[in-house]
């Protein structure tokens, strides 16, 4: 083959979700090309979502009964998220504290956590780059792998 077409450099990439995500939370690979929000300790996480975004078969254009009345929401989540892996450098949620240069692998509920002495390769997602630190429970710059 004389050439091939790239087909990214770097992120975002833009994925289909299987149910509700928020900006900042860790990714995974789930079945039927969707994605969702990575499971603690995760070996298919993709990167960092972007932006909210919800399964688009949740989508009803029904109206619902608010204090009696019909009300249609019309601003709803996005059907597709971008996310962001390779290289860049995002803020995310860590579940516990974690020092600049710690690895991190994804902790419940799309957070970040420190991977610890000895982690399963495979499950180390990022590296934290605040210079300070990041304290449990905060919102801290990680670098994606």
């Amino acid at each position: 083959m004389s050439a091939i077409p790239q087909v990214t450099k770097a992120g975002p990439k833009s994925f289909t979700p299987a149910e509700l995500i928020l900006g900042g939370q860790l990714v995974e690979a789930r079945a039927a090309s969707r994605i969702g929000v990575a499971a603690a300790g995760s070996t298919k996480v993709l990167g960092v979502a972007l932006t909210d975004a919800q399964n688009p078969d949740t989508f009803t254009g029904e109206p619902v009964l608010v204090n009696g009345r019909p009300v249609l929401n019309a601003a709803v989540l996005p059907g597709v998220v971008a996310v962001a892996y390779g290289g860049i450098e995002t803020p995310v949620v860590y579940a516990a504290a974690a020092v600049f240069g710690d690895r991190l692998i994804a902790a419940a509920g799309g957070k970040v956590t420190p991977a610890g002495a000895t982690p399963d390769a495979r499950t180390i997602v990022g590296i934290c780059t605040a210079p300070t630190g990041v304290a449990a429970n905060a919102t801290g710059l990680m670098r994606t792998l």
